[in-house]
């Protein structure tokens, strides 16, 4: 019954069904791609929303470091609790890597929350949703090219 209340939207990448449709996701899944969305809109994408998104794309060039880890963090609290109100942020870690030459396969490993030393960094969250109280995991891969 709770699950009602998470909701229903379009699916994340935006899909076709067999019957022509647009795909629908629901309920955990649906939270699951607001999240991605929420961090893949760089703020002021959105015409009509500028404010709507996360601040990591500030930090694309930025050198890595103990500060830029913290802002990074900081930006993707702020972002999911300001953006995503169905759910409760428990965590976000940050791991730095290195992004060199990432095979496909490697890419569902750092996905599934397992990081690869030399692609950026990934930013593992954790959080509940309120109605359910169900806990989920997500790994962001974010990719930086550090200036010089």
């Amino acid at each position: 019954m709770a699950e009602k209340f998470l909701g229903t939207g379009w699916a994340f990448p935006l899909q076709v069904n067999a019957l022509g449709q647009v795909s629908m996701s629901q309920y955990e899944q649906d939270i699951k791609e607001a999240i991605w969305i929420i961090l893949s809109t760089r703020k002021g994408e959105r015409v009509m929303r500028p404010d709507f998104g996360c601040g990591i794309h500030d930090f694309v060039f930025a050198v890595m470091n103990t500060s830029t880890l913290t802002l990074v963090e900081n930006s993707v609290r702020e972002a999911l609790t300001l953006w995503e109100p169905r759910i409760e942020v428990t965590g976000v870690k940050i791991t730095p890597g290195d992004m060199e030459e990432i095979t496909p396969r490697e890419m569902e490993e750092i996905t599934n929350g397992k990081p690869k030393d030399g692609y950026g960094m990934a930013i593992d969250i954790e959080y509940k949703v309120r109605t359910t109280n169900n806990r989920f995991n997500l790994v962001y891969p974010f990719y930086l090219k550090e200036g010089r």
